[in-house]
């Protein structure tokens, strides 16, 4: 069971007196300590659905010891890795700062960027200085512990659970305009009985992206589940759940967007039961029409966890029924033609296990650079299933 210091006083995990003492910590901003290891690691305080929860600081999992569950296998097997250090960077406090390779603000008439496939794909091969908008989005996702899962979660994780890990993530993550939760938006699931509540809270979260005269003009940063898109004159609009209004997309930018995606828009069509979550900056017009600017997708399953095949689908549905937790890795900023693991199991013992899926048709280079990976890490099992070669292997 694990063991929290707060100020002088030390709690077990489950103590009816943590419960107090963590709302009471969380109003004086004091940081608990877990101890699994000596000297403790530092964990932070959210306020999840009313709840006061630990979690742990960004990136620090492989801190944690194997037996703790804070404890993460090392970032190096996922996009991350290469990512630490450069375009991500912890401060003293614990804080992300983010460097980022989109603009957050908007000069004249928009020109295309990392939305046309060609400079998305160069964006998203080795560059390990700056975050592409899809791997903010992957940040996020990881940071909010969304890329985790057990089976006892089931039917406990909706979109409201989602928008509140969300948020907490970007509570601890730095722009160079500042503060990321200054300009992050994600739509509040909505209820009838609150309706009007809900538009006063919406309203005041989406001032900064409103155009206030001239000058370059302030962008927010939006994560929100895609509902449909549809015809425009002159581009389209896409329906985001629970926002009542389209954010307007150009017709060029829609074009460059379907191309680039079409593999998450594929999967996605194929089932009911998958989301499309989009990220993308945007701004209102005076005119009070939201455009967006630049945008990226992924999709993920019922139990939002991502996944970029049928196949690594396959695998997250097995994994989904073990009491044992998983975890999925994420590109970040690499594209398909290089190697990262699909999912881990940090539980698994003697040694925690990493699931790789190679794809039918991948390179020598490809197989290369999983063998260096996997022999970069001899502490860590490694499962591999190729699937040109067949169905999937025996589960460890």
């Amino acid at each position: 069971m694990r063991q929290f210091s707060i100020g002088e006083q030390a709690f077990d995990e489950d103590a009816s007196e943590l419960r107090a003492r963590l709302e009471q910590a969380y109003a004086e901003r004091l940081r608990p300590l877990c101890r699994c290891k000596d000297p403790p690691l530092p964990m932070y305080i959210a306020r999840v659905d009313g709840l006061h929860l630990i979690k742990r600081m960004p990136l620090s999992g492989r801190d944690h010891d194997p037996s703790c569950p804070s404890y993460e296998p090392p970032y190096e097997l996922s996009g991350l890795g290469s990512l630490m250090g450069n375009a991500i960077q912890i401060d003293a406090s614990g804080k992300a700062l983010l460097k980022l390779d989109f603009p957050l603000t908007k000069k004249g008439a928009r020109t295309p960027s990392a939305s046309s496939p060609e400079a998305s794909e160069a964006a998203l091969r080795n560059e390990t200085k700056k975050l592409s908008l899809r791997a903010v989005l992957h940040y996020l996702w990881e940071a909010g512990e969304l890329t985790e899962w057990r089976a006892s979660w089931t039917g406990k994780r909706g979109w409201g659970r989602v928008r509140t890990s969300l948020i907490d993530a970007a509570s601890q993550m730095i722009t160079r305009s500042g503060p990321l939760s200054d300009i992050f938006f994600v739509p509040e699931v909505f209820h009838q009985e609150d309706r009007e509540g809900i538009a006063i809270r919406r309203a005041t979260a989406l001032t900064p992206a409103h155009a206030s005269g001239p000058g370059p003009r302030k962008l927010m940063v939006s994560v929100a589940e895609i509902k449909a898109f549809a015809p425009a004159r002159g581009g389209q609009k896409i329906a985001v759940r629970h926002l009542p209004f389209p954010l307007m997309i150009e017709e060029g930018t829609w074009k460059r967007l379907s191309a680039r995606y079409e593999t998450e828009l594929e999967l996605w069509r194929s089932s009911e039961d998958f989301h499309l979550i989009m990220i993308a900056t945007f701004g209102i017009s005076g005119a009070g029409i939201a455009s967006i600017e630049e945008i990226a997708m992924m999709v993920v399953n019922e139990n939002w966890i991502p996944f970029e095949s049928i196949h690594e689908q396959h695998l997250l549905e097995r994994l989904s029924r073990l009491k044992q937790k998983s975890t999925k890795g994420l590109r970040f900023n690499l594209s398909r033609e290089q190697p990262v693991v699909s999912v881990t199991m940090p539980e698994q013992r003697p040694a925690p296990v990493a699931l790789f899926i190679v794809p039918p048709g991948a390179s020598g280079d490809y197989e290369k650079a999983l063998a260096e990976m996997i022999e970069a890490r001899p502490e860590i099992t490694a499962w591999v299933w190729r699937v040109a070669e067949g169905e999937m292997p025996q589960l460890p």
